[in-house]
């Protein structure tokens, strides 16, 4: 017998008689005409069911009972100190399907991502304006889900309203953050040489704030540039900027892993560097360096000794010992190809800090 269906919240058929006369509402993901309504909050309506589980999934559960304080319309809301409040509530909304948004994109999970992204796009426009430099991270967001569902139009649209409320913000992050989005989408549409043209800007940005060149965050920048010259052929490009990539992401592993090994001795101190979507977008990025010079004709084993060693530090501090010894036996193997390689040892060592975990 199979088991019934998980049931992602509850809805139930909208009651016409109960709205005041000429009142129409509308799917909360697809702006249609509205047939249900969430049992729970009773703000909040759909098309149909595929739609209320569907932003249930995404963020519906999170923020169901807060939709309550902004969409119960009453004479108190006409009171200044109940308006503050739902401000209040709205900036806290939009901070929180943020984060739901972007973790799940992190994750590769843009389906799942769009109902928060909808909503924190919305909820952006209805407190600082549809024009407002602070709706950029909203369109952003929306922009990067429609992405990777395909929906490119769409994603251009947004990162065209992106681009103009952008003109009026001095913010670098702010500018940053839109070449990084405006360099994917054109690496999507083809428009190659648009898209290396947004993603160096991205890195001059970052290169002139804080990070620096050899930042892990600056490197983002020149993996996806890296990507680009892959796509266009020059193979020669593309090992340079993985080798920096690669050598700046090994540095700041070994520095992690070395303080999880001075502190080894406090079994409360657990090291816990990257939440699970920085996690998920460094092994995408690793696996993807790795995959490239495991197939790459001229097999650099040095090259696949640091990735590889990489990846196996990134899942021996993140706690997956399977993961970890996988990749640890990988570049043992790789380095033992070359006499004497300074790899050799520290991969070793980390090898044995495994087995005597497991």
């Amino acid at each position: 017998m199979e088991d019934s269906p998980r049931v992602l919240g509850k809805a139930s058929k909208i009651i016409s008689l109960a709205l005041p006369k000429g009142t129409e509402k509308l799917c909360e993901l697809c702006q249609k005409t509205a047939h249900l309504q969430c049992t729970k909050c009773r703000v909040t309506f759909y098309c149909d069911a595929e739609h209320q589980q569907a932003d249930w999934v995404g963020i519906h559960e999170r923020i169901c009972q807060m939709l309550v304080t902004i969409r119960s319309p009453t004479l108190l809301s006409l009171q200044q100190a109940e308006c503050i409040q739902s401000q209040l509530v709205k900036a806290e909304l939009i901070e929180m399907c943020r984060l739901v948004a972007q973790s799940k994109l992190s994750e590769g999970k843009h389906q799942e991502a769009l109902p928060a992204a909808q909503f924190c796009l919305r909820c952006s426009k209805d407190v600082h304006g549809p024009r407002s430099v602070q709706m950029v991270p909203a369109y952003l967001l929306l922009a990067e889900a429609n992405m990777g569902m395909g929906n490119l139009a769409w994603a251009a649209e947004l990162l065209s309203q992106a681009e103009w409320a952008a003109l009026k913000s001095s913010d670098h992050a702010v500018h940053q953050r839109l070449h990084r989005c405006l360099g994917r989408l054109h690496t999507a549409t083809g428009n190659l040489e648009a898209a290396l043209f947004n993603f160096a800007n991205d890195v001059n940005i970052l290169a002139s704030e804080e990070y620096g060149l050899d930042s892990t965050v600056t490197r983002g920048g020149y993996f996806l540039m890296a990507n680009v010259y892959a796509k266009l052929g020059g193979l020669p490009i593309v090992r340079s900027l993985y080798s920096e990539v690669a050598q700046t992401w090994h540095c700041h592993l070994t520095k992690l892993l070395d303080t999880h090994v001075q502190n080894v001795q406090s079994p409360d101190t657990g090291l816990e560097p990257y939440d699970e979507a920085q996690r998920v977008e460094m092994d995408k990025m690793l696996r993807t360096m790795l995959e490239f010079e495991q197939n790459d004709s001229r097999k650099d084993s040095a090259q696949i000794a640091l990735v590889a060693h990489c990846l196996a530090m990134l899942w021996f501090l993140a706690g997956d010992s399977l993961k970890a010894l996988g990749f640890g036996n990988t570049a043992l193997q790789a380095s033992q190809l070359i006499p004497n390689h300074n790899l050799t040892e520290p991969i070793q060592g980390l090898l044995q800090l495994l087995h005597t975990a497991c």
